[in-house]
């Protein structure tokens, strides 16, 4: 048990409600409503064989600098509970249940599995070549409420690549601010980010500019799929959340950036696809 643990914990399963949302209100608009039980179970199954794979991956690749960052002494990969060759293992099975999972979707998710997957294996490099890191991670998350969507329907339009675009920056522009506590660090190890190449004081503007976006893809979302005004309820209170959230941090403050303020976040993708989801019922 307490190896199982460990794993869970290098996952990080818990975080899966950042992704699992968007993917369930990416199908959820997909069927224009509640999706069959089948579709709903594989999306679920091909949502955490991604994701415990990307975050086991982005464990493996970074542990030269995991071992040396204060923030991170007790990472299992750290502490050595987990072995590089678990973490491979799992990476490798995690990946396997993912393809699996796409088989009983949409055709061609299958297909698509190459582009999905491919955000998870550059973005643990991006930091040691460029400030834009923030945006590949993003990137790898627009993939949630996109892939919910092709899932039940096969095709795109403007409004799932929207929504897309909405959850990339919104969790892009929370990266930019979690990078921030990280500025002397990555200055010592020529690792790159917004803080270091904008300062800590632009990085956390820049981040309020990309969550602003965000939520204007949201509000454009509802528009264009001719959502009830349940949705923007639900909008709203992930607006609140931000302003919340961007209120408690400043460039020399970031002590309540903790673990309580990492799941908060995660209200907001459970309040904007629970209002997406009573306005598809009304």
């Amino acid at each position: 048990m307490s190896k199982l643990s460990a794993h869970i914990n290098n996952i990080a399963l818990h975080h899966s409600i950042f992704a699992l949302p968007f993917a369930y209100m990416g199908a959820f608009l997909a069927a224009n409503g509640v999706p069959s039980w089948a579709e709903f179970i594989w999306i679920t199954v091909a949502m955490v064989g991604a994701r415990s794979a990307a975050l086991a991956l982005n464990n493996f690749i970074d542990l030269k600098y995991d071992k040396i960052h204060p923030r991170f002494t007790k990472r299992p990969m750290v502490t050595g509970e987990v072995k590089p060759w678990e973490a491979i293992s799992l990476i490798v099975i995690s990946f396997a249940i993912f393809i699996v999972a796409t088989l009983h979707l949409a055709p061609i998710c299958v297909k698509l599995v190459p582009l999905a997957v491919l955000p998870f294996v550059i973005y643990p490099y991006m930091k040691r070549y460029t400030w834009a890191c923030h945006l590949v991670l993003g990137w790898a998350l627009s993939v949630a409420p996109i892939g919910g969507w092709v899932a039940i329907r096969g095709d795109l339009n403007l409004a799932i690549i929207l929504l897309g675009l909405a959850v990339g920056i919104w969790i892009a522009a929370f990266d930019v601010i979690y990078g921030c506590q990280d500025v002397e660090f990555d200055k010592a190890h020529q690792l790159n980010s917004m803080a270091v190449r904008f300062t800590v004081e632009g990085a956390l503007k820049i981040s309020r500019v990309m969550h602003f976006i965000s939520m204007l893809c949201f509000v454009f979302v509802g528009v264009l799929l001719n959502l009830s005004l349940i949705y923007y309820v639900g909008v709203m209170i992930a607006i609140f959340v931000l302003i919340y959230q961007h209120k408690i941090v400043s460039p020399t403050d970031f002590s309540r950036v903790t673990q309580v303020y990492f799941m908060r976040n995660g209200l907001v993708g459970i309040s904007v696809f629970l209002f997406t989801f009573a306005s598809l019922m009304m």
